[in-house]
C-alpha cells in the first residue's frame, strides 16, 4: 500500500491510529478511508474511494441496523455497537463501531464518520478465559471447582465407577452427563434412574428388568435399566438409600458385569459405564449398618466432591447469567441480564437449594421481568428475607425495594398505573409492597398525565 500524503495534522493523526476510520458524503460514498480501515478490511484505499460503503463495508451492521444510518437521521452518535465485516479475502472478522455526523466548517452536515475497531484478539481472549470457565455445560470461577474440571477428562477416559458426591442441588447429575459427554460412551445412551423415588421392588424391577409374570402386573417381558444402558453410561443417584438387600445385587453386577432379571434363570450382561451420586455420607451409614462396606469400596474408586454454592459464591453472577441466557434461548425473549443490586443480593443468600434453588430464583425473575434487567423487585420475598438487617426494622432489600418504587412513581409522573408496569408488576402487587413498606400513596395519582 503506498504511503499516502498527510495535508494536515489531522490526516497525520488519522493516519497513525489503530482504528479503522472512514467517512461517507450524503450519497453515502466513501470520501476518506485511512490505512488501518484498509488492513482491517483487506480493500485497498483506492478501490474504497467514490464506491457506496455497504460494496466496502460488507457488515452484519448494514441496513436497517447500520448505526450510522441512525446517526445521521437522528443527529446523535453510536457509541461501541458490536457486530462483524466481511473482508476482502472473505475471512469474518469482529468489530466494534462508533459513528458520528460529519460537518464542515460552518456547522453544515457532509455526511457521516464512522469508526471501527477490530476485536479478533479481545474475541480470542474472551474464547480463551470462558474455556478456563467451563467444560461442556459445567460453568464456574471457582478455584475449587477448576480442579475438578482439570480432571474430568481423565475420569472421562477411565472405564472405573465414579462417586459424585455433594448436597441436593450441586449438579451432580449434570457433572455425570459431561463425564458421559467426554468419554469413549458418548455415542451410547446416559440412563439415569432416582434410587430414591421408586420402593425397593420396583426399583430391582427398574435396573435389572423382568419377565413377564414375575410379579403382579407383569404382562410383557421389560427390559432393565442396565441392559438399556448397554455401550453408554448408567449413572445410579441417592444410591446411599438402596436397601442391604439390593446392594448385593447391585454388587454383583460391578464385580462381573452381569445380572439377572426378575423371573429369569438366565444370566445378562452390561459393559455400561457406572457413575453414581449421593448426597449422604457414605461412612456415616456404613457404622450405622445400613450401607455395606464391600459395595462402597466397590464404587469408590473415583470420587468426585462437588462443594455447595455458598462455597463458591464467585459462581452467582457467572451461573445467573447462564441460567438468563438459556432462557432467552427456550422462550425466545430478551433480557439483557440482572442488575447489581439484585445480584448482591444474591451474593448475600447462602443457597441451602444450591444451583437448583439458583435457577428457580431466576426463572421467576424472568417470568417477571418482561424484557427489561432482573431487578430486586422481581426476586422472591423468601429469598431478600435473610438479607441483613438495618437499623432494626427495614432489610437491605426493602431499602432497595422502597428506593425502586420511589423511582419508578417519579419517572411516570406518580402515575400508579404506569410505575406498577415500569417495575413489571401489576398494581395490586405495586400497592401490596408500598403498604408493606409503609409508604404512603401519593396524593396526585398521574391518572390525567401522559406516561413519558
Amino acid at each position: 500500500m503506498a504511503t499516502p500524503k498527510h495535508d494536515t495534522p489531522t490526516d497525520a493523526i488519522l493516519e497513525s491510529i489503530s482504528d479503522g476510520v472512514f467517512t461517507v458524503d450524503l450519497d453515502w460514498r466513501i470520501t476518506s478511508f485511512n490505512r488501518a480501515a484498509e488492513e482491517i478490511t483487506g480493500v485497498p484505499r483506492a478501490e474504497a474511494l467514490g464506491r457506496l460503503c455497504s460494496e466496502v463495508f460488507r457488515s452484519s451492521l448494514c441496513g436497517a441496523q447500520c448505526p450510522l444510518q441512525a446517526t445521521l437521521a437522528s443527529g446523535r452518535p453510536h457509541i461501541g455497537t458490536c457486530g462483524y465485516i466481511i473482508t476482502a479475502q472473505g475471512e469474518r472478522v469482529p468489530i466494534s463501531v462508533s459513528t458520528a455526523v460529519f460537518r464542515d466548517e460552518s456547522g453544515r452536515v457532509m455526511g457521516g464518520a464512522e469508526t471501527f475497531r477490530d476485536l479478533s484478539e479481545v474475541d480470542a481472549l474472551k474464547r480463551e478465559l470462558e474455556g478456563r470457565y467451563h467444560v461442556g455445560e459445567l460453568f464456574s470461577r471457582s478455584p475449587r471447582m477448576h480442579h475438578v474440571f482439570e480432571v474430568l477428562p481423565a475420569l472421562a477416559a477411565s472405564p472405573s465407577t465414579v462417586l459424585i458426591t455433594g448436597e441436593t442441588g450441586t449438579g451432580k447429575e449434570l457433572f455425570a452427563r459431561t463425564i458421559h459427554s467426554l468419554s469413549a460412551h458418548s455415542e451410547g445412551p446416559f440412563v439415569a434412574v432416582n434410587c430414591a423415588a421408586l420402593p425397593d421392588t420396583l426399583l430391582e424391577s427398574e435396573l435389572f428388568g423382568a419377565k413377564a409374570g414375575a410379579y403382579t402386573g407383569a404382562v410383557r417381558d421389560r427390559l432393565g435399566r442396565f441392559a438399556q444402558a448397554r455401550g453408554g453410561t448408567i449413572f445410579l443417584d441417592e444410591i446411599g438409600e438402596i436397601s442391604p438387600a439390593l446392594q448385593v445385587r447391585l454388587l454383583r453386577v460391578l464385580q462381573e458385569r452381569t445380572f439377572e432379571p426378575l423371573g429369569s434363570a438366565r444370566t445378562e450382561s452390561t459393559d455400561a459405564r457406572v457413575i453414581v451420586a449421593t448426597n449422604r455420607s457414605l461412612p456415616d451409614l456404613i457404622r450405622e449398618g445400613t450401607f455395606r462396606e464391600d459395595l462402597y469400596y466397590r464404587i469408590n474408586v473415583i470420587r468426585l466432591e462437588l462443594p455447595p454454592l455458598r462455597e463458591r459464591k464467585d459462581d452467582i453472577g457467572l451461573l445467573a447469567e447462564q441460567f438468563i441466557r438459556r432462557f432467552n434461548r427456550l422462550q425466545n425473549r430478551g433480557v439483557p441480564g440482572i442488575s447489581t443490586e439484585a445480584l448482591s443480593l444474591l451474593m448475600a443468600h447462602d443457597w441451602p437449594g444450591n444451583i437448583r434453588e439458583l435457577e428457580n430464583c431466576i426463572e421467576r425473575a424472568f417470568v417477571l421481568c418482561g424484557d427489561e434487567r432482573i431487578g430486586i423487585v422481581h426476586l422472591p420475598e423468601e429469598l431478600t428475607a435473610t438479607a441483613p438487617h438495618i437499623g432494626g426494622h427495614q432489610s437491605v432489600h426493602d431499602l432497595l425495594d422502597r428506593q425502586a418504587i420511589q423511582a419508578a412513581l417519579e419517572r411516570a409522573d406518580f402515575n400508579r398505573l404506569a410505575a406498577a408496569r415500569d417495575l413489571g408488576i401489576h398494581k395490586t402487587t405495586l400497592f401490596r409492597r408500598m403498604k408493606r413498606l409503609g409508604m404512603d400513596l401519593p396524593v396526585r395519582d398521574g391518572r390525567s398525565t401522559p406516561r413519558r
